[in-house]
């Protein structure tokens, strides 16, 4: 354990991962306590000498992982490339890349707002851009040190029977962007716990990264790929909290003689302050092609009203909306509290449900 000597903590959940700061511009060796307290993510860019006890749990020692290698600028990775997730500290592997449109209003901000409309507040001119994201897998042994901050299990799918509003989720499927990527390598032929790894990742090694995908990753790609697809990503900062939302469509039922389209969205919430702020209230308004605007408001989001902090700055979560026509649109803002009790609202980039894909009976099940 000489390479972690001196280190740089991160984190994975609630465990300690370390990076040697020898000075050395080649690979680094990657550690981690099993079982470590509750570390903070803004650790990952402070230099820790020492592993404090107040951080590990009694009797824990740090087990060598794999090595950090240089993240990439350019370019993408490559389908069995071993991260660590750089905002919630898990460990992963990429299954696939997705190339989706990044609509990002904060590099439209200098940019005169248009008049109002029924897509959302102020309207400004937002033209996406290219942006890699990865459909990727997590380590099962990371999931309950994250289920505070991000959801385990925020991949959902509509059931295929009569119960129009029945959803199922594939545990441990995420979808990570380019930056959140921190690659590494590891000499372990299972290096993450996942019962879909070995289904979908054959161990050889003569490639690198030395997984490659099996037939059946690339059979169960194609055939759910209209429900796993990521095409659109919208971006908002209000007074340095940062809005990121994905929608995705999820198909059609029929429910009382008529139409009912599903759409999962996911929202990531990121703290790029230092102050302590508390997440109070939701307020979502929802358009229709039908011609109905629904409002939507109440306490917190999917049952919490967390804290985003210097330590733990990021929240995500998914949920869902169903309307009786093809397309629409949702917009809204986010209530927060500083510690003074004062409030202040926080905008939500307005994004489009948009149901333009071939329609085909969403899965209803792992299909192979």
């Amino acid at each position: 354990m000489a390479g972690c000597a001196a280190r740089r903590a991160l984190t994975v959940g609630s465990r300690w991962w370390s990076r040697s700061l020898s000075g050395v511009r080649g690979p680094r060796p990657l550690c981690a306590a099993s079982g470590a307290g509750a570390f903070s993510p803004a650790a990952a860019t402070t230099t820790q000498r020492h592993l404090s006890s107040r951080n590990r749990a009694e009797g824990k020692v740090l087990e060598t992982v794999g090595v950090f290698e240089v993240p990439k600028q350019n370019g993408k990775y490559e389908t069995g490339q071993l991260f660590l997730h750089s905002v919630f500290g898990y460990r992963g592997v990429v299954l696939f890349p997705w190339q989706a449109r990044l609509y990002d209003r904060d590099v439209a901000s200098a940019a005169p707002e248009k008049a109002e409309n029924p897509a959302g507040h102020g309207s400004k001119e937002v033209k996406g851009k290219t942006h890699t994201y990865y459909q990727v897998l997590i380590d099962a042994r990371d999931c309950p040190h994250i289920s505070q901050r991000s959801q385990t299990e925020a991949v959902t799918f509509l059931a295929n029977h009569d119960d129009s509003r029945a959803l199922y989720a594939i545990p441990g499927l995420d979808y990570v962007s380019h930056e959140d990527i921190l690659p590494y390598t590891s000499t372990d032929q299972v290096p993450i716990q996942h019962e879909l790894f070995e289904r979908f990742l054959l161990y050889d090694q003569t490639k690198a990264p030395p997984f490659v995908a099996r037939e059946t990753l690339r059979a169960w790609q194609e055939k759910n790929h209209p429900w796993l697809e990521l095409s659109d990503v919208h971006r908002e900062t209000t007074e340095n909290i940062r809005v990121t939302v994905i929608p995705f469509y999820m198909g059609m039922r029929e429910a009382q003689n008529s139409h009912v389209y599903w759409w999962r969205y996911c929202i990531r919430l990121e703290n790029l302050d230092s102050d302590v702020v508390q997440l109070r209230e939701r307020h979502w308004r929802i358009f229709s092609l039908s011609g109905t605007l629904e409002t939507v408001r109440g306490r917190g989001v999917v049952g919490r009203e967390p804290v985003l902090s210097k330590e733990q700055p990021a929240f995500q979560y998914s949920s869902h909306v169903s309307l009786q026509a093809s397309s629409g649109h949702m917009w809204g803002t986010f209530r927060f509290e500083r510690p003074d009790g004062s409030h202040f609202d926080v905008r939500i980039p307005p994004f489009s449900l948009e149901s333009n894909k071939d329609e085909k009976t969403p899965p209803s099940g792992l299909h192979w």
